[in-house]
C-alpha cells in the first residue's frame, strides 16, 4: 500500500522560503507520481505541482511558476517542494499525494494522501 507523509511547513514573511518534504512508502518513486496540493480556508483544493514517476516530467500551476521547484531523491523515496519568494496567497494547508500512474491536476485522481502541513505567509 502506498503511503505518503509530508513535513516542512511553517510561518514565513513575504519573500521568504520553505522546503516541503514528502516521503513515500510501499512503492519506489519510480512507480508513482507525486503531486503537491494546497487548500486555503473556504477555498477549493488546487494542484500546485507534480513530478511524474519517471522523474523527468514536471508540472506547476501558473501562480507558482518560477518560484517553486519540485525534485526528488529516489534513494530516500522523498519528493521535495522548494518554495521561494513566498506570497501571502501561498498560505494554506499543503498536501502531497500519490497515484500509481501519471500526474494529474485533479485531487480525485490521487488515492494516497498525507495529513497536510501548514504554510503561512504574512508580515
Amino acid at each position: 500500500q502506498l503511503q505518503v507523509v509530508e513535513s516542512g511547513g511553517g510561518s514565513v514573511q513575504p519573500g521568504g522560503s520553505l522546503t516541503l518534504s514528502c516521503t513515500a512508502s510501499g512503492f519506489t518513486l519510480d512507480r508513482v507520481a507525486i503531486g503537491w496540493f494546497r487548500q486555503a480556508p473556504g477555498q477549493e483544493r488546487e494542484g500546485v505541482s507534480c513530478i511524474a514517476r519517471g522523474g523527468t516530467a514536471f508540472s506547476y500551476v501558473d501562480s507558482v511558476k518560477g518560484r517553486f521547484i519540485i525534485s526528488r531523491d529516489v534513494a530516500k523515496n522523498t519528493v521535495y517542494l522548494r518554495m521561494d519568494n513566498l506570497r501571502p496567497e501561498d498560505t494554506g494547508l499543503y498536501y502531497c499525494a500519490g497515484r500509481l500512474t501519471h500526474c494529474s491536476p485533479l485531487t480525485e485522481n490521487f488515492h494516497s494522501w498525507g495529513q497536510g502541513t501548514q504554510v503561512s505567509v504574512s508580515s
